[in-house]
């Protein structure tokens, strides 16, 4: 498997070669001045102070939303009263985060928080719709079983719904820190200050005509991305084992 991945790679590269070569255009760079520009701003330490700044800002997002939806999620699927939250919730999910940019900038002015609140918008909704699932899907025997034994619905809920909710919660993580880190571009369109992050690089070599720097920037924005999303995907496989 790893072979065929490392062909694929092998094969996009000298079809990226071969276009930018018959292209022969500044704004179409080859893998090759890409990968020199990449390895100067890494050694520079440049990538690093702007992926950090990028880090944090998408953790922050993050965490805010997994503070909210997580919980929101899990009581809106328990307590069927709070089910009617639903229709508020389904209004809101199709704006894009791209749309609550000018809100966030009226907010939050163009610091860090306005950065955080694009972030969590994109993390929000997929966390607390499988929070929601998670619950909603548990086997209605189960919490019978629970009843007949005595148990009262605090214990249900953490000993029953929630463990059986966990594979569809860290579903929703992944998938939410994945559309969070897919957020940053728009996140840092806001506004900078201080002027760093990774959207901050791309939108600066923009606007010098750097078309390898954009790349650069972009390579590494999908190799972070990746490298989060096989590290949560191993801790999946590791705290739910007993999913198929």
């Amino acid at each position: 498997m790893r072979t065929h991945k490392v062909f694929i790679v092998f094969v996009f590269v000298v079809v990226w070669e071969v276009v930018a070569v018959l292209a022969n255009s500044r704004f179409l760079p080859s893998p090759l001045h890409v990968g020199t520009t990449f390895w100067n701003l890494l050694s520079s330490g440049a990538l690093f102070r702007h992926a950090a700044v990028s880090l944090a800002r998408v953790l922050a997002g993050f965490l805010l939303a997994l503070a909210v939806g997580l919980p929101l999620g899990v009581l809106m699927g328990w307590f069927p009263k709070m089910e009617n939250l639903s229709v508020i919730i389904e209004m809101l999910r199709p704006i894009p985060p791209l749309a609550w940019i000018p809100l966030a900038m009226l907010w939050f002015g163009i610091g860090f928080q306005s950065k955080a609140f694009i972030i969590f918008i994109g993390a929000f909704f997929p966390i607390l719709s499988n929070a929601l699932l998670g619950v909603r899907e548990t086997e209605p025997y189960l919490v019978e079983a629970g009843r007949v034994l005595g148990a009262s619905d605090s214990q249900i809920l953490r000993n029953i719904i929630l463990p059986n909710s966990f594979p569809s919660i860290l579903e929703g993580l992944r998938i939410g820190l994945g559309i969070a880190w897919m957020c940053l571009v728009a996140a840092e369109l806001t506004g900078l200050n201080p002027p760093l992050g990774l959207g901050y690089l791309i939108m600066e070599a923009r606007d010098l005509g750097r078309a390898d720097t954009v790349m650069a920037g972009m390579i590494a924005i999908g190799v972070i991305g990746y490298a989060m999303n096989i590290a949560l995907r191993q801790l999946e496989k590791r705290l739910v084992r007993w999913r198929p």
